[in-house]
């Protein structure tokens, strides 16, 4: 047994997977250890407010740069790659400076028509965090790359460390939701920096003398699923995904949405500390075995039962104990937040195990078919919510039924994405369906 499993420690996958999710561990004890100091000193109403910016933030952040940094992985040359982050860096500028003036401009109709009047301040901060955001996954992705995972590791307790720090040291003389969503705001900027420092690949020359404009265009083109099928995608998930915290802050008030904020916080660590690290590793590795002509099943199957064998016991045990748990850890004030917390845990376990699908679509090809996917998705998502806030006027009730959906939508991405890939080989620069 032990000679297995130090054979299984040589294998880069495995080693590389622990090297990120050690510095994830080490981020989100950091989290969890300063998290029942801020919903104490806080408070839910101020946690929900931060819970609705970050929604918005979370439904336009991850377009910024209209998804390009995600194919910095894939392209065999240097070259390509860099190039890729020049066309990342050139997009996210426009939009940053867009949603600006937008912003300027339509500024009230825009807070009437999202009923998002509590988080109106704040609405300024949205093109910075987008703009922080875009020059976060340009950095990631090249260190994903690049394989240079110890950086990302070290920077990531560092940046939970300096945050949370914050958090509680500028709070304990002013707790209130403005540090919270200053402090996050700079959060990305922040780990940026940090992840800059690390690598000197945007100090380099040749990054910005690497490609002609007409070069550009052409590496643009190459990868134009990613703008025409990933962004769109992604912006689907994103409204899906925050649609419940804005829909409890209108219905319920800025409490409710703090507890389902609190709830999805806690549920999260999982997938941020195993399932980001397997898939921050997976993601170079499975571009690499598609390149090589590998297995793309047995690859993704084998990920999948080993992040179902991990994530079974933390998110069974929110399942059977949420309220107690929450009421315990954060203060009594929070049993509601644990009530939300065993309905997600569900959905949140099988989204978990789907992080190797999830990875492999881009690879694969079936961005366009993923985007129809997301679609089906969210309408059916908006239906469960629907039927609680509407019909029953029962929070609990629409979080559960916006999760059991979650549960049935991932259950069939897990099980297409894996049959797809038995009928996919290498062809060319991607991969194509076999003809039979």
């Amino acid at each position: 047994m032990k000679s297995k499993l130090k054979k299984l420690s040589k294998r880069p996958l495995v080693r590389n997977v622990v090297i990120v999710a050690t510095g994830t561990a080490a981020a989100q004890v950091v989290t969890m250890a300063f998290a029942p100091v801020l919903t104490r000193l806080y408070g839910a109403e101020a946690f929900g407010v931060l819970g609705v910016f970050m929604a918005l933030v979370g439904i336009v952040s991850p377009i910024a740069a209209l998804t390009y940094p995600i194919a910095i992985v894939l392209p065999k040359s240097e070259g390509d790659a860099k190039g890729l982050i020049r066309i990342s860096l050139f997009i996210s500028v426009f939009f940053a400076l867009f949603t600006a003036i937008v912003l300027f401009v339509f500024n009230n109709p825009i807070v009437k028509f999202l009923q998002i009047e509590v988080i109106a301040p704040f609405l300024y901060l949205i093109p910075l965090v987008m703009l922080f955001s875009a020059f976060l996954q340009i950095a990631q992705q090249w260190l994903f790359r690049t394989k240079q995972f110890r950086i990302t590791a070290k920077v990531a307790f560092f940046n939970a460390l300096i945050l949370n720090s914050a958090k509680v040291g500028i709070g304990w003389f002013a707790p209130v939701v403005t540090v919270l969503v200053f402090i996050s705001t700079i959060g990305n900027a922040l780990h940026t920096f940090m992840l800059i420092r690390g690598t000197t690949i945007f100090l380099k020359k040749e990054v910005s003398d690497s490609l002609e404009s007409k070069e550009l265009k052409k590496l643009a083109k190459k990868y134009k699923d990613f703008p025409l099928y990933r962004a769109p995608q992604v912006l689907i998930n994103a409204v899906s995904r925050s649609l419940p915290v804005l829909l409890l802050s209108v219905f319920f008030g800025p409490a409710s949405a703090g507890f389902y904020n609190i709830g999805k916080t806690v549920l999260d660590m999982p997938i941020r500390l195993i399932g980001k690290s397997v898939t921050d590793v997976f993601y170079p590795r499975i571009a690499e075995a598609a390149n090589n002509g590998e297995n793309l099943t047995r690859l993704i199957c084998k990920s999948t039962l080993l992040i179902a064998v991990v994530g079974i016991i933390p998110f069974g045990i929110v399942v059977a104990y949420g309220p107690q748990l929450f009421g315990f850890v954060f203060g009594t004030e929070w049993v509601v937040a644990g009530e939300y917390a065993r309905w997600l845990a569900l959905w949140l376990f099988f989204m978990f195990i789907n992080l190797p699908s999830s990875v492999a679509i881009p690879v694969m090809n079936l961005q366009g078919r993923f985007l129809l996917f997301e679609i089906i998705s969210m309408i059916l998502n908006i239906l469960g919510l629907a039927i609680g806030f509407y019909l029953f006027d029962n929070d609990v009730l629409a979080i559960a039924l916006y999760s059991l959906t979650g549960v049935i939508a991932y259950l069939y991405l897990s099980i297409w994405v894996i049959n797809s890939s038995r009928n996919y080989v290498k062809h060319g620069d991607g991969m194509r369906p076999v003809k039979k």
